[in-house]
């Protein structure tokens, strides 16, 4: 008997007809409604009788939103492997990690022949399918900066790039049969991949022999590789129980076309196969889980207990060791290591991953949602984070009322994207690739801050993980206290996990960008900021300037949105900001909200290594005193990105006691990003006096002294209030802490 303990998935191997092409995507859209895990589908590309695999299962992830897809199995010898690798990248991110790559070494020699590609003898096939998995796990691996060189015999690549980093750990299912080949799968696969139909008797077991003989030969767990299996219509229960329990088989894909057979499969006879398996393998003590290869758990770092991890978290979750770990190795300006990273998929998870972590409290705790952030405090080095990227919907729940139901995982450009066709949008910072669990548990200072307020400020109600593990609900009207503190200071009081926003109607809206002569820096500062202060409310923007360069006169970019569609409203109200100086460059356009956050998108640096230095101030007017230091700071070359956000207006409306968010009549929020080289930290003091608080999501700096800066005084007592009250030992405790009582 062999039974690997892998947990029970379901799929479909669908016939891609060319005949009859939307029916292989509805077969897809069949499975995916049905409950199964997987849909897979043949791959000849030199068949006019059938799709392009690779075609398909773009089109078909594009359709569906949970199942995974996968070729079943790719003709290697039509398919470049370093570019295979990165078509496979692309759509895991694309699809947010759905892609499994099934391969196989050919076949039908002379069609491929045809194609123009030479015959191979099995052997060579065998040898060629090696280096091209080589080469795949070559571009995947991130964690490696240099170049990567394979000089194979059939598959080369000579200083190929590696990257990006896919979205999850694709795994590499291998369609085989002779022994040389199930040596390959034993050595360098995560999946064995035949059909059921292709097998004599006893060719499960002697194909689990060898794959297993040579997985140990190669120093690895043989529990480490997937047992897949085509199978036909004709099977049942006690047939697909057999085949899990005594042949390790924990995949079973359907070859099927019919809506109906599907429906079945997923339906009534997965469940019972599950349940019944569940109970034969409790009868015999075999316990299922993720099998990590000794090198693997050799990166393991003291202090987790990698062997406590829930089973609802152990597949997904990500060590030091793991392929799909580089994604945790950089929060966009912040290196990071983290010694174990949870990757729940439900809320019921998310608790786990809490109550895990407070059994781990000598270790830093992280929460990432999505996209970047400029503090960097979602990951950490040698403890534990907590991604919620895999909560990451997106419901217009009263598209009249516009109220919006988001997960902590979704970016902000989704959320534009989802509420454009509403003609609805969410003032949501100025980067698309902003995660919505840290922004909007924060502040929010977007492109409508004038006129419509902080994100925060369209926040109606969230659903919160407490440090318990318990779920609750935080509005207006069912803990209130919670919802106060949420609004400005969510990362210490719990995992956020839903939020209910309510939209603002916004149609096309003038974006302009203007390239100032900025010279006299002093001047034009005050300038500047007279001319936001007096601009109608529907004008919001923001000034970047970076340190002059020799030779060149000093450039301020001004980024500007006035919620406008007419052309002419659009230049009077921006008329009086562009006379305050010469300016040097400028575009005005007529967009979309979810044009502009799709513009401002661009991923960045993913591999940064250090840490970033940054500081934050919420001022109430650029008077002249402040405009001289800060010209003195920028022509210093102290700040690279020196930035000054419009803030006011709506922000104001709102009462200073209503959210944890505190200096609600600051105008403008000033953030100064440097370097220990450019002496940051020696001239940021000199505007310290000048500001009333600052903006946490843009300050590096942690401690009291910060948090007496970041809340007024009522506020940061009431905070440490509540703080004893939802998290008394302080739980969340990395991300700027709130000290409860003592």
């Amino acid at each position: 008997m062999a039974d690997y303990g892998h947990e029970l998935r379901f799929g479909t191997f669908v016939t891609p007809s060319s005949d009859a092409p939307q029916r292989a995507v509805e077969m897809a859209i069949a499975s995916e409604a049905s409950g199964l895990d997987l849909v897979t589908f043949q791959d000849h590309p030199y068949q006019p009788a059938l799709l392009d695999a690779w075609t398909l299962l773009s089109w078909v992830a594009a359709q569906t939103s949970t199942i995974q897809v996968a070729g079943n199995v790719l003709n290697v010898p039509l398919h470049q492997p370093a570019v295979l690798a990165r078509q496979a990248i692309s759509l895991d991110l694309l699809s947010h990690g759905r892609v499994a790559l099934g391969l196989g070494a050919g076949g039908f020699w002379d069609a491929i022949e045809a194609m123009g590609e030479p015959r191979l003898s099995p052997g060579q096939s065998v040898e060629a399918l090696d280096e091209a998995i080589r080469i795949i796990r070559g571009i995947w691996d991130t964690d490696t900066r240099t170049p990567l060189r394979v000089d194979g015999t059939y598959h080369r690549v000579a200083g190929a790039k590696r990257g990006p980093a896919p979205a999850h750990d694709i795994p590499i299912w291998v369609g085989a049969l002779k022994p040389r080949l199930l040596r390959l799968v034993g050595r360098a696969a995560d999946g064995w991949l035949p059909s059921l139909a292709y097998l004599k008797p006893g060719d499960l077991a002697r194909g689990n022999r060898t794959i297993d003989d040579a997985a140990t030969a190669a120093g690895r767990d043989p529990r480490e590789i997937t047992r897949l299996l085509n199978i036909g219509p004709d099977l049942g229960v006690d047939d697909l129980v057999d085949l899990a329990v005594d042949h390790g088989v924990s995949t079973f894909i359907l070859a099927a076309d019919d809506a109906r057979a599907i429906e079945h499969f997923g339906r009534e006879l997965a469940p019972e196969v599950r349940e019944t398996v569940a109970g034969l393998r409790a009868q015999r003590g075999i316990v299922g889980g993720r099998i990590r290869p000794a090198e693997s758990k050799a990166k393991r770092v003291t202090g987790i207990d990698y062997d406590d991890v829930p089973q609802s978290l152990a597949v997904t979750a990500v060590e030091p060791g793991d392929r799909g770990y580089a994604r945790y190795r950089s929060a966009y300006l912040r290196g990071g290591a983290p010694g174990l990273v949870l990757r729940p998929q439900t809320v019921d998870e998310v608790a786990d991953a809490v109550r895990f972590a407070d059994r781990h409290r000598d270790v830093p705790l992280g929460i990432l949602s999505a996209g970047h952030g400029l503090s960097g405090r979602s990951i950490n080095r040698g403890g534990l984070v907590i991604d919620v990227g895999a909560l990451n919907t997106i419901e217009v729940t009263d598209p009249d009322a516009g109220l919006v139901r988001v997960g902590p995982g979704a970016r902000w450009v989704d959320v534009a994207n989802t509420l454009a066709p509403y003609g609805l949008a969410i003032s949501s910072g100025d980067y698309g690739g902003v995660g919505v669990g840290g922004l909007a548990t924060a502040g929010g200072v977007g492109w409508f801050a004038r006129e419509h307020g902080l994100t925060i400020d369209h926040l109606r109600g969230v659903d919160v993980v407490l440090a318990d593990g318990s779920l609750v609900h935080a509005d207006d009207d069912e803990n209130s206290d919670l919802f106060w503190a949420v609004r400005g200071a969510g990362a210490n009081f719990g995992v956020a996990v839903s939020f209910e926003f309510e939209a603002s109607r916004v149609g096309r809206v003038g974006f302009a960008q203007l390239m100032f002569d900025a010279s006299d820096i002093a001047t034009f500062l005050q300038k500047w900021g007279a001319a936001i202060e007096a601009a109608d409310r529907s004008v919001t923007g923001e000034l970047i300037m970076g340190a002059p360069q020799p030779g060149h006169p000093t450039v301020a970019r001004a980024l500007l949105v006035v919620d406008s569609d007419d052309p002419d409203v659009i230049v009077e109200r921006l008329t009086p900001i562009g006379d305050i100086a010469p300016i040097l460059d400028q575009a005005i356009s007529l967009v979309t909200y979810d044009q502009i956050m799709n513009a401002a998108n661009d991923p960045g640096p993913q591999q940064a290594q250090g840490e970033p230095l940054s500081h934050s101030g919420l001022l109430r007017h650029i008077t002249p005193e402040f405009a001289a230091q800060a010209a003195e700071l920028i022509e210093a070359g102290a700040s690279y990105f020196f930035q000054i956000r419009s803030v006011g207006g709506a922000v104001a409306d709102v009462p200073d006691d209503a959210t944890a968010y505190g200096w609600r009549d600051a105008n403008f929020s000033v953030a100064a990003f440097g370097t220990r080289a450019t002496k940051l930290d020696s001239w940021w003091p000199r505007l310290v006096p000048h500001f009333d608080g600052l903006y946490l999501s843009f300050e590096t700096d942690l401690g009291d002294a910060v948090l007496a800066q970041a809340f007024p005084p009522a506020h940061l007592d009431r905070l440490r209030t509540l703080k004893g009250r939802y998290d008394p030992t302080g739980l969340f405790r990395d991300n700027f802490f709130i000290a409860p009582p003592s």
